[in-house]
């Protein structure tokens, strides 16, 4: 392993939705690393995509009896990584100790399979804990990107591109003007203050409020905000996750929730939410440089980008270098 981006390697990143890993091994890449995810009956289980014999992917192969089986030479490997069956070998002999698959930590949370290639930090990802219960849900994506996670992130956080790259939808360029607003940071989440914005569609279903915003940032590549309605008692929550493919290739993992409009199906909202990220699409993937600048020098901030600059500066903190300049 190459990258030494240890606040990332310690992270549990997003890898697939839930319902996306079945019977068969399926390959993703998590910080430049390959690596093969399975469901067995004990769980689901990431390895690095690599047969110890030969070299050939481990996702090429199946999972049998609660074991993945290399596609090439038939070696079994059980859920802990351990070789337990090479066909070619006499019954008589030992299997070699060094047979054994590299393996990373994973687990299933949030209809979510997450990976970790270093050493978690907690047994669920973080953001478990600011995942509350009782909302309608809708699970989204991969949306995959061609640009840096945390340029990803950082056009979530960033409130003053709504009335122009989604002018109509979730900003009107007529009110354009933000707010006075500061961020805290509580145990190591950023929160901003309540930001108010005029929105004349906020959620595909066709409903012009002021719509009042709250940020958290959790981790270098998850976030989440809070949307509340002046005048109703609708929440709309929505949690951000980012896998970062390579340095400048990323794929988009979204939750959101809602305690209003259940009767409304959740194609409306997946729709809608696809087309916000192909709005997005065109700015990410032509920013220059294509690396988020962590020198705060580097580009003109204003007042209305102080959550940008508190997630700048909280990346350079925890020594993130994937991803940034």
């Amino acid at each position: 392993m190459t990258i030494q981006d240890m606040a990332l390697l310690d992270e549990w990143h997003p890898v697939l939705l839930s319902s996306a890993l079945r019977d068969e091994p399926v390959p993703v890449t998590v910080l430049g690393e390959q690596a093969a995810v399975f469901r067995t009956t004990q769980g689901v289980h990431a390895f690095k995509d690599l047969c110890i014999h030969r070299g050939v992917p481990l996702s090429l192969g199946k999972v049998k009896g609660d074991e993945l089986v290399c596609a090439y030479h038939g070696w079994s490997y059980n859920g802990c990584g351990t070789c337990t069956r090479i066909p070619s070998l006499p019954a008589d002999r030992v299997i070699p100790t060094k047979a054994k698959a590299l393996v990373y930590g994973c687990v299933e949370a949030h209809g979510f399979i997450w990976v970790c290639l270093g050493l978690p930090q907690s047994p669920l990802p973080k953001v478990s804990s600011f995942i509350p219960d009782g909302f309608k849900e809708v699970l989204m994506g991969p949306y995959t990107l061609q640009a840096a996670g945390p340029r990803i992130i950082e056009n979530f956080l960033d409130v003053s591109h709504l009335m122009f790259v989604h002018e109509g939808l979730l900003g009107d360029s007529e009110f354009a003007e933000i707010g006075e607003y500061q961020v805290n940071e509580e145990n190591g989440v950023l929160t901003s203050d309540e930001i108010v914005v005029y929105q004349p569609d906020p959620d595909g279903t066709g409903r012009g409020v002021h719509s009042r915003y709250v940020y958290e940032v959790f981790g270098p590549l998850c976030v989440a905000f809070t949307k509340r309605d002046q005048g109703t008692d609708h929440i709309f929550r929505l949690f951000l996750m980012v896998l970062p493919v390579t340095e400048q290739m990323s794929k988009a993992f979204m939750l959101k929730q809602r305690n209003y409009a259940y009767e409304e199906s959740d194609e409306i909202f997946v729709k809608f939410q696809d087309l916000l990220i192909e709005q997005d699409r065109v700015m990410v993937e032509n920013q220059k440089p294509e690396l988020l600048p962590l020198d705060l020098q580097a580009e003109l901030h204003l007042n209305t980008d102080r959550l940008s600059i508190a997630y700048r500066k909280r990346l350079r903190e925890l020594g993130v270098s994937f991803g940034t300049a």
